[in-house]
């Protein structure tokens, strides 16, 4: 299981890669500068030069990262693609999550168009249900939540969600409900059509 800064590093690492490959693999600098930035992240963090390098000694120890060799300045690059066998979908699903927590399909399909663009919100739903297969899932999925449609879905990487997380999807209204709401704006709707009709043959009975 990796803590929050390991999380933030991962997904800064990724994201760089995708987004600004010209950039990549990142200095410690820059990568200091990617986990603190104030767009794209939450929670927002501050985090200092010790607690990068710390946090990237320990995923260097659990071949997740590595430095680049030969390069004049020390940059750094993921092993992600093979150690969590990454395709360019999965790449850009796993970065939103890590950097941005639980999230919905819908979301995850807009903020993941500059990383790798999905056809449609089935389509993310898909990759999602991939990552979530096999005997060690990246991600899961949890229940939705206040006003949205849509389940929401987060990360593994720093263990299971919380006892009180809904990991499944709300509820929907069960079929006699929805008919009897149907029935009620069907009523509502004739009674105004009744009036209107009364109003017009009122008014045509005056002119007569």
């Amino acid at each position: 299981m990796l803590d929050a800064v390991e999380v933030r590093v991962l997904g800064c690492l990724l994201e760089k890669q995708q987004a600004t490959p010209e950039y990549y693999p990142l200095t410690q600098n820059a990568l200091v500068a990617a986990c603190n930035q104030k767009s794209n992240r939450d929670p927002v963090m501050e985090l200092a030069d010790r607690d990068v390098r710390e946090a990237l000694d320990r995923l260097r120890a659990d071949v997740l990262v590595w430095p680049v060799e030969g390069a004049r300045v020390e940059r750094w690059e993921h092993n992600l693609d093979r150690s969590w066998e990454l395709d360019a979908a999965a790449k850009a699903l796993v970065t939103v999550l890590l950097l941005r927590g639980p999230q919905t399909p819908g979301e995850l399909r807009t903020r993941c168009e500059r990383l790798h663009p999905f056809a449609s919100v089935g389509e993310v739903e898909a990759g999602l249900r991939r990552l979530a297969a096999g005997p060690e899932p990246l991600v899961t999925e949890l229940g939705r939540g206040p006003g949205q449609k849509e389940s929401r879905w987060m990360h593994l990487v720093s263990g299971p969600p919380p006892e009180n997380a809904d990991r499944s999807p709300a509820p929907r209204p069960p079929a006699a409900a929805v008919l009897a709401d149907r029935v009620a704006e069907l009523e509502r709707r004739l009674t105004e059509l009744v009036d209107q009709v009364s109003r017009l043959a009122a008014k045509l009975g005056d002119k007569v």
